[in-house]
């Protein structure tokens, strides 16, 4: 492409795209303007600016001449390749494996952040704990997959659970986000005291019992009060065999809350 014609707001503007697509500088090429274009006035009357863009023939030239300079230098090497006779055993093709040091390395690279991120969450758990007044803190942890559990200890673990769980819950949702800072893969963290999940978990799937009841002898739904996605679900499950009512989420995190319906 040695001639092309473009059109812009301006002449400007239509050789600089002329330019752009030709991939050339200014002084290489020859402009020759049709049309200089017409701005109008209010917007009636506008017309575009067109020109021709030529490239000097001095410049195909040395184009022409550095493809052909590197057609032959890639060619060369080529003849020489297949130039005489070749041996069979010259053209089998060995496949290439993996090796097992790569794929170890993998491995490590893939545990070595999964444990920088439990470090790196054991030390901000601790940190947000001193903040609270509590320095006698130990945290051990079990990895199951994709799923990490931290295990906390501590003589003050009324001040870590807090209200209906809201402070383990908010400490827990910190965690997660700090975890999956550093893990390789994405990880599901869950903090608990004691055995105080377990023990939640069962007052939850009893008190879904007595509000599903109250549901159906009122003929009314019920709302309970807003939880997190877990403490829902818990709900959820406890609830889903009976056929008598159903259950779903409404409204909007942290205050999104689960209703328990009859079916009439």
């Amino acid at each position: 492409m040695n001639r092309i014609t473009r059109k812009g707001a301006t002449v400007e503007a239509a050789v600089s795209a002329a330019l752009q697509q030709l991939n050339m500088t200014r002084d290489e090429v020859d402009v020759e303007i049709v049309d200089p274009g017409k701005k109008g006035f209010l917007g009636f009357g506008v017309r575009e600016a067109e020109v021709i863009v030529s490239i000097r023939k001095t410049e195909v030239q040395q184009t022409t001449s550095s493809i052909e300079e590197k057609v032959e230098k890639i060619q060369e090497p080529t003849l020489k390749m297949t130039s005489g006779p070749v041996r069979e055993e010259e053209t089998v093709v060995q496949p290439i494996e993996p090796t097992k040091e790569i794929v170890e390395v993998k491995i490590e690279d893939s545990n070595a952040s999964d444990q920088q991120a439990i470090s790196e969450t054991t030390a901000y758990v601790k940190a947000i704990a001193e903040a609270m007044g509590i320095d006698d803190l130990i945290i051990n942890h079990e990895m199951d997959g994709k799923y990490i559990t931290f295990q906390l200890e501590s003589k003050k673990a009324a001040f870590l659970i807090g209200k209906r769980g809201q402070t383990l819950n908010a400490l827990q949702q910190l965690a997660q986000l700090v975890t999956n800072k550093y893990a390789g893969q994405f990880k599901v963290v869950r903090l608990d005291v004691g055995d105080y999940r377990d023990r939640r978990e069962q007052s939850l799937e009893q008190f879904a019992e007595r509000m599903a009841d109250q549901a159906v002898r009122n003929g009314r739904k019920v709302k309970l009060e807003p939880m997190p996605s877990y403490e829902r679900k818990v709900i959820h499950n406890a609830l889903s065999n009976r056929l008598d009512i159903e259950t779903y989420s409404e409204g909007t995190d942290p205050h999104r809350y689960l209703v328990i319906e009859p079916i009439n």
